[in-house]
């Protein structure tokens, strides 16, 4: 099992075609065809352990709100361990990211979030439901989307509680220094510059100096960098590897990185070196980028991209 712990949104979209220009702004019009939810953020984290067959549990809040109830009941729908979902009464709504999208193109997001740290008796209430859970864990995954699930004392408090098992961390670049002691990291560039004080130029060379420098800062045993066309740069504490992207078609990369850190940490989790566990990640990053959405690869689908 793999525990996932981190800021659960519902991902909202819009779809539907443009034919012409508001005549109240230079707008387009979109004639709205139909509405889709699919779970996001940390929750799509477990959509995308559903795809490759591995159980999960998930760790977080939703507001007590119809949109909160479609969560718990999307994570029973997949067979998720829901139990250390906070249902939060006052205040604190579910978060959602809607996306309007036609002919393929997103045309605009809005946000309807409460960003705010999780209170006191939240915390309390994940960290203890956390860890009645960790004998079964074989990874953990820290989901860090910055909406206040994983704040910093929730991170230096909960890494080394975890020694000696899996955890790897989809950063955010405010919480560097929390995230020291991890197994490992996956920024994409920009968190990864952002991280390292860099501006971000996408070159094997630079790729490497920040995948060193987060490697030895931190004290991680492997830092794997997204590089959008450039592929990925993983580096395991001895040499640096620089994957070629896999991706054919790109449509939409929305939710891709919670592709790649569920794949390589359950790569990790079943055995497999950290170079093999990257490459798979690799490949299915390249199958969910040529889908429309937030989307998930399966093992069928990830070795036929190889």
């Amino acid at each position: 099992m793999i525990l996932v712990v981190g800021d659960i949104i519902v991902d909202e979209f819009v779809l539907g075609d443009v034919s012409r220009i508001s005549p109240e702004a230079p707008v387009p019009v979109v004639h709205v065809e139909r509405i889709d939810r699919r779970l996001g953020g940390s929750a799509n984290v477990v959509r995308n352990l559903h795809a490759i067959e591995t159980h999960s549990a998930m760790f977080g809040l939703v507001g007590d709100d119809e949109p909160g109830r479609w969560v718990m009941d999307s994570l029973a729908e997949l067979d998720s361990d829901a139990s250390g979902v906070v249902v939060k009464q006052n205040q604190r709504p579910t978060a959602i990211k809607t996306r309007v999208i036609a002919r393929h193109q997103q045309l605009v997001r809005y946000d309807r979030e409460w960003v705010q740290p999780a209170s006191e008796e939240s915390r309390l209430a994940i960290h203890e439901r956390l860890l009645a859970h960790l004998d079964a864990a074989d990874a953990v995954i820290l989901s860090d989307y910055g909406k206040g699930v994983l704040s910093e004392q929730v991170l230096t408090d909960l890494i080394p509680l975890l020694a000696g098992r899996i955890v790897t961390v989809d950063p955010k670049p405010q919480h560097t220094a929390a995230y020291r002691g991890a197994t490992a990291i996956t920024p994409n560039l920009i968190e990864a510059a952002a991280m390292c004080g860099m501006q971000p130029e996408n070159t094997d060379a630079q790729a490497e100096e920040m995948a060193r420098k987060l490697h030895g800062d931190l004290n991680l045993s492997y830092v794997l960098i997204t590089r959008s066309e450039k592929g990925m740069t993983l580096f395991d504490g001895d040499d640096c590897h620089h994957i070629p992207t896999a991706a054919r078609d790109v449509f939409d990369v929305t939710g891709a990185g919670d592709t790649v850190i569920a794949v390589f940490t359950a790569c990790l989790a079943r055995g497999d070196d950290a170079l093999s566990a990257a490459r798979y990640a690799n490949l299915a990053a390249g199958v969910v980028v040529g889908k429309v959405g937030t989307a998930t690869a399966s093992w069928a689908e990830i070795n036929a991209h190889a």
